[in-house]
């Protein structure tokens, strides 16, 4: 076991936070505090955060305002994009200072940051003023780290609380939007069924697509988005906010949005010619999920065949959750590695198992062998998957959807659904 690992276990949680932040304030120092010169986006909640951030880092883009952004998926300086490949969502603070100090260097006007909770209570994020930040929702994840959720509402709460002057684009139809409007000075809040100041109404979900109205103060423009989901509506709306906060034009705001062709790794579709459905997604949270479940159930006219595991190291108690989903909605669960850290792969996916022959409903109960498989090894999960794929079915593989490591142990092996989907494929 690493020094760091050692000492993480023997040092008190609010000492190791009191040297997290002293990092940042030094951080802070040696790049100047290059916050001062931008306008900085946070967005935060459990599961949206990454598409929320691509699609305002677009609009900003389109209406040319030049930007940055950091989050999970990429990192961009303008019109210059690199894939993320450290696993981590709001990187350490001299890396992030650093950044900040590229992004005013390349004369950037915003800066977009996709805002973990770790990061919050880290500090990792400390000298950034906040010009605007945006609440997603808030579900079951990171207990391993905050052990209650109550801890996990309070982290995420702090972030506004700690920047008051921040304009809040919230969430209204999460439960803990109202927990956020109460902290927040200046707000705007956003549904998808009728509770806030801008709505999406009229919306026709297909399945690989969205269209909707936006309405405000009596206003409304048609929009449009090239992804599946209600969810994904939602994060459009959140959008659509900072947008218009920056006096980006609503109608300037919806044809961006529908020039979005797809987000790596976020209901992902892969086509190489086959006569059946191949989506990756990177959902990894209970919430995440059944919201992908439930967008595609409705469209399909096959079989649902769905692909995941659970990660090593993090929440264990959304395990037998995360399984329990796959046995309602897959017609086929097969359980597999993903990322399993210095955990038994073994382990993790029993745990997963015993969710699947739980939550199959009784008219299609999960039998291991027949309809319900363990698979140890994720590339031959998925290659099996894909040979019992036949006409109008639908393969679905989550977890890891834009990722291309795997972590296992201390290391990050070279990993990705989609090369291995592509190498299957074209052999």
């Amino acid at each position: 076991m690493s020094i760091k690992k050692v000492m993480k276990q023997i040092i008190p949680e609010n000492l190791l936070n009191f040297y997290h932040k002293c990092q940042a304030i030094l951080a802070n120092i040696i790049y100047g505090f290059p916050s001062k010169n931008l306008q900085i986006i946070g967005v935060t909640g459990t599961n949206g955060k990454t598409t929320t951030c691509y699609m305002i880092a677009k609009i900003l883009d389109e209406a040319g305002c030049k930007n940055a952004m950091i989050g999970t998926v990429f990192y961009k300086i303008g019109s210059h994009w690199q894939k993320n490949l450290s696993k981590m969502t709001t990187i350490n603070p001299f890396v992030l200072q650093k950044f900040l100090r590229a992004a005013v260097n390349k004369n950037c006007r915003f800066v977009i940051v996709e805002t973990t909770s770790h990061a919050i209570i880290q500090s990792r994020i400390w000298g950034l003023k906040f010009n605007t930040l945006v609440f997603t929702n808030l579900t079951h994840d990171h207990l391993d780290y905050h052990k209650t959720f109550n801890n996990y509402l309070n982290a995420k709460l702090k972030l506004f609380a700690d920047n008051p002057q921040a304009l809040a684009v919230i969430n209204a139809d999460d439960p803990h939007g109202v927990d956020f409007k109460k902290i927040s000075k200046k707000n705007i809040t956003y549904s998808l069924e009728g509770k806030g100041l801008v709505c999406a109404k009229k919306i026709k979900a297909y399945n690989d697509s969205s269209t909707f109205t936006i309405e405000w103060l009596g206003n409304q423009v048609e929009a449009k988005i090239n992804i599946a989901g209600f969810f994904n509506v939602a994060n459009a709306l959140a959008a659509f906010c900072v947008g218009a906060n920056y006096n980006i034009s609503p109608r300037a705001i919806a044809e961006t949005l529908g020039k979005i062709k797809s987000i790596s790794g976020r209901m992902e579709y892969l086509d190489f010619g086959q006569d059946y459905k191949i989506i990756i997604d990177f959902a990894h949270t209970p919430d995440g999920l059944q919201k992908v479940f439930e967008t595609l159930k409705s469209t399909i006219h096959g079989k649902l065949i769905h692909v995941a595991g659970a990660t090593g190291d993090r929440d264990r108690t959304k395990r037998p959750i995360l399984g329990a989903l796959a046995g309602k909605f897959a017609d086929i669960a097969i359980v597999t590695d993903e990322d399993p850290g210095k955990e038994r792969p073994e382990d993790i996916i029993n745990k997963v198992a015993e969710g699947v022959e739980r939550g199959a409903p009784k008219n299609n109960p999960k039998i291991l062998g027949e309809n319900f498989f363990k698979i140890m090894d994720r590339a031959c999960a998925i290659k099996f998957a894909l040979s019992i794929a036949k006409k109008n079915d639908v393969v679905l593989i989550t977890g890891k959807g834009h990722e291309e490591v795997m972590a296992v142990g201390d290391k990050l092996v070279p990993y990705s659904d989609k090369k291995v989907v592509e190498e299957i494929l074209k052999k």
